[in-house]
């Protein structure tokens, strides 16, 4: 791909994306009476397409898979050639060195289907030798975080059981953009620069991603990585087993041995996806599925049960009454989750058990509607990422919710010199406990906050979601849904609204609350706080599959991406 080819593919992001002349308020206020503020940013409407639409969190990623869509591609060829992409225009979210999940509707199969593509702990990764590396918690980052990375394998089997092109020909607009350059957007540009003394502690990553190695790129500065598009090139070429066992694994197991991490090469050839089953439930006549451990999806299912008998549309959106039922639900949610969720091979509690109507009935009943819960205790049956997520739907009839991260900011913080991309931490994922499910060994999934979301409606495919965000992310999905079902928001107005984000305790963040709002939580125990960024509040994508055919679909205005269509 030329720079001038580069370049149209700029312009075409950018068209259309401009915010109302008049500066208007997103429309969420009109869906339904709130006791919010309408969020300071301009409008965007809902995007409808008769054949197939893009929703991902930077105008680059989606228009390199709008372009696939429109030669034919399908949606899983698409939702790769985006997130390799993402994986090049957001390096401190997402990369070839993550882990990547999928839930979505085979129109072929005419079922919803689940891909866990997440890595295992390497086998010197044991609880004594974290110790005796003078370790009281599995790293949180550096060489000791870096787990087996899944996403390449995720890619690989995501094209051969349902895509119709090969990995080389869905990331050649990666590779062009990572050869010619890119201008960073804004919000990306100010997160990078954010994270720039972690970049200066490993000679790869100063190398890599600053300036001059000094520096985070300026909003709408060009960036170029050409390891990248090498790294790229050899996994088009060679496959998967490039990074599994092949040149490019070798690469990063021998660096690794030599600063301190805990995988080796049969670790790398170990690596494969697990095709699961969704765990699901009906929430007034919508079915929502979510993937099962080891993501905290359940999380949001137990939230939907547990909020389901309260009159929450007469509560009104966003009131001091409503976001009280919602938050306690969330911290009975994560508490469970805190005690039960790991690895699916080593749990000791079922979903089903936790999803059981009697349970989570018990669950309910210790919602005090006049008082927040402080501590909350696990019934007798965590943690902040980075993350980018996408959807697309395609002329064919299939919806994808797709999401990849190295989960902290830039991951575990090591890029192996001449690679072009980071590890991710996910080994902080682990818990060095002894008998805790999550307790970290070799060759286990550590917990995950990945959770790509898809709503079905009298069996046939309806949504496909997600909201970005480490713990954020079940809080948003439930967020999300109950605008959309108890407030009749369409899904832009339902991406817009406002949130809140619990943050532990009886501390809750809560964007653009009223004073009045500020007070009535208060008085119910909440400790409100507004001292966080909006990205915070996570970054929200939406395709709707409309009655009379095509697509509606939405993008986070917290994030630099934009909905698109064909």
């Amino acid at each position: 791909m030329t720079r001038t080819l580069t370049a149209l593919l700029l312009m075409t992001a950018l068209s259309g994306c401009a915010p109302d002349a008049d500066g208007s308020p997103p429309a969420a206020q009109s869906a339904a009476a709130t006791a919010t503020a309408p969020l300071p940013v301009a409008g965007r409407s809902t995007v409808y397409s008769p054949h197939g639409l893009v929703a991902t969190s930077q105008p680059l990623a989606s228009t390199a898979a709008l372009r696939i869509l429109e030669e034919g591609g399908n949606a899983f060829d698409a939702a790769v050639a985006a997130s390799a992409v993402l994986s090049l225009v957001e390096p401190h979210m997402t990369g070839l060195g993550g882990d990547l999940f999928a839930i979505f509707w085979s129109a072929e199969e005419e079922r919803v289907v689940g891909l866990d593509a997440s890595g295992r702990a390497g086998a010197r990764m044991t609880p004594e030798q974290i110790r005796a590396d003078g370790f009281e918690r599995v790293p949180y980052q550096g060489p000791g975080s870096v787990t087996v990375p899944g996403a390449i394998a995720g890619w690989a089997a995501l094209l051969e059981d349902y895509g119709s092109m090969s990995v080389a020909d869905v990331v050649a607009p990666a590779i062009a953009l990572a050869e010619d350059g890119f201008p960073v957007s804004p919000i990306i540009a100010r997160q990078w620069q954010n994270q720039e003394d972690l970049l200066l502690e490993d000679p790869g990553a100063t190398a890599t991603y600053l300036i001059d190695g000094e520096r985070g790129p300026e909003p709408g500065e060009w960036f170029r990585n050409p390891d990248f598009a090498a790294s790229l090139r050899m996994i088009a070429e060679q496959g998967p087993s490039a990074l599994y066992g092949g040149a490019l694994g070798r690469r990063i197991v021998e660096h690794l041995d030599g600063v301190g991490g805990y995988l080796t090469l049969a670790d790398m050839e170990a690596m494969e996806v697990r095709w699961v089953e969704p765990l699901s439930v009906d929430y007034k006549g919508w079915t929502v599925h979510e993937l099962p451990p080891a993501g905290q999806g359940i999380a949001a299912l137990q939230m939907l049960e547990m909020v389901e008998p309260f009159d929450l549309a007469s509560m009104g959106h966003n009131s001091a009454e409503y976001l009280h039922h919602v938050i306690e639900s969330k911290k009975l949610a994560f508490a469970d989750l805190a005690r039960y969720v790991s690895d699916a091979d080593h749990l000791e509690v079922t979903p089903e058990a936790l999803l059981d109507a009697d349970y989570i009935a018990g669950r309910r009943g210790l919602i005090d509607a006049s008082q927040a819960m402080e501590e909350v205790e696990p019934g007798d049956a965590v943690q902040q990422s980075e993350t980018v997520f996408l959807v697309v739907a395609d002329q064919y009839g299939n919806q994808i919710a797709f999401i990849h991260s190295i989960y902290e900011y830039f991951g575990s913080g090591v890029v192996v010199p001449g690679t072009g991309f980071v590890l991710q931490n996910r080994g902080a994922g682990f818990t060095l406990e002894d008998g805790h499910p999550n307790q970290v060994a070799p060759g286990k999934r550590p917990f995950h906050t990945l959770i790509p979301g898809f709503v079905t409606r009298d069996g046939r495919p309806h949504m496909a979601f997600g909201v970005m965000g480490g713990s954020m992310q079940p809080q948003g999905h439930v967020q999300l849904l109950l605008n959309m079902v108890e407030f009749g928001m369409d899904p832009q107005e339902a991406v817009d609204a406002a949130r809140f984000r619990h943050l532990g305790g009886l501390r809750v963040a809560m964007e653009n609350v009223t004073p009045a709002l500020r007070a009535e939580l208060e008085a119910l125990g909440h400790t409100v706080t507004e001292d966080w960024t909006r990205t915070a509040f996570g970054g929200a994508q939406v395709v709707v599959r409309l009655d009379g055919g095509g697509w509606a679909g939405a993008s986070d205005a917290r994030k630099d991406g934009m909905a698109v269509g064909h």
